[in-house]
């Protein structure tokens, strides 16, 4: 795409969505983001520059100066959705809602060509879907042509079940989000990591320090060789039943302590994605959850992309939430070529 079209990431994290304009040849110009831990794992996968800014309060001629003159101007991010999400637990205290407001002044004020906005599904309900409600008015004020579906990320090539709210703002046509690509040919866990070594839990892989797993306790370790493919605590004897489980309350915690399937995608990936107990995150055959590059290849990132300097220590804590938050980098790939074919059609120039 040479230098023609011009990319700003707004809530850039690691990368996910930046990686995925790269792949389709799109110029990302910087990547911004509060979380500056984030800053090696973007500038060294993405070969552009990652800028440590507080985006409530970052002025937007920060972000115009960015784009050099006569070019055509493409904004795109994901605000944190952990309020949003059905998996937040403090909703009325959690305001990083307000961060979409923060999206919305930056639009005014810069006035992009073409935008794309990726979030959680949930952000259609919450405060009554308010929030979004706000949003959308305030690109259809800016007379921008706006588009928005939920998109299955396993009908794109995401060896997960993950569904995401994508919008797309233009100020040339509607944009309309590329046909599925693997709607009859999901990519299983299987396809994804089965060709990975295999490890003990607690034990790290010599050639890739993301490739080791928690030590689990004994009793944890009896759970999981209980728990067969698919399968979960309900294929539990009594004995390895927690306390919780055995409450009618417990009941609906269906996907705790649960395995993942060879022949079917991974379950949502979340910045506890290595934990046992925190979802359906055991490995399919091996007795033992996840490890962290088995959760950044489920969330579609290059077996090679890096998430820390080998010269420094990253908390194991720090590198889940990177990939757990991420924005599937294939799903980023179906962003820009969402937006590439659009350019092909409208912009002229």
């Amino acid at each position: 795409m040479g230098k023609k079209y011009n990319i700003v990431d707004l809530f850039c994290g690691v990368g996910g969505l930046t990686h995925g304009f790269k792949t389709e040849g799109f110029n990302v110009i910087a990547g911004i983001d509060f979380d500056s831990t984030c800053k090696y794992a973007f500038e060294t996968n993405n070969n552009s520059t990652f800028l440590h800014e507080n985006l409530i309060t970052m002025h937007s001629d920060s972000i115009t100066a960015l784009y050099p003159g006569k070019s055509l101007k493409i904004l795109v991010g994901c605000a944190p959705c952990q309020a949003f999400s059905t998996y937040s637990k403090n909703k009325e205290t959690n305001d990083k809602w307000k961060l979409l407001y923060s999206f919305s002044r930056i639009i005014n004020d810069v006035r992009p060509d073409i935008i794309s906005m990726e979030n959680v599904p949930n952000l259609l309900k919450y405060d009554s879907g308010t929030v979004f409600r706000d949003f959308v008015a305030n690109l259809r004020n800016l007379k921008y042509h706006v588009t928005y579906s939920i998109v299955s990320a396993q009908d794109y090539g995401v060896p997960q079940r993950r569904n995401r709210l994508v919008l797309f703002a233009s100020k040339f046509a509607e944009i309309q989000i590329i046909e599925p690509t693997h709607k009859n040919n999901k990519i299983t866990v299987r396809q994804a990591i089965g060709h990975l070594p295999p490890i003990e839990d607690g034990v790290e892989y010599k050639n890739d320090k993301l490739h080791r797993t928690r030590k689990l306790n004994p009793i944890n370790k009896r759970r999981i060789m209980a728990t067969p493919p698919g399968g979960g605590w309900r294929d539990w004897q009594p004995e390895l039943l927690l306390e919780c489980h055995k409450k009618e309350s417990g009941r609906t915690f269906r996907d705790v302590y649960g395995r993942m399937h060879w022949d079917d995608v991974a379950p949502t990936l979340t910045t506890q994605c290595i934990g046992l107990g925190n979802g359906r995150f055991g490995h399919p055959e091996q007795h033992r959850a996840i490890t962290m590059r088995e959760a950044a290849i489920l969330q579609s990132f290059p077996e090679n992309y890096q998430f820390y300097d080998p010269s420094t220590t990253m908390s194991t804590i720090s590198i889940c939430r990177h990939i757990g938050n991420a924005v599937p980098a294939r799903l980023g790939q179906v962003i820009a070529k969402s937006i590439k074919k659009h350019l092909e059609i409208y912009d002229n120039e």
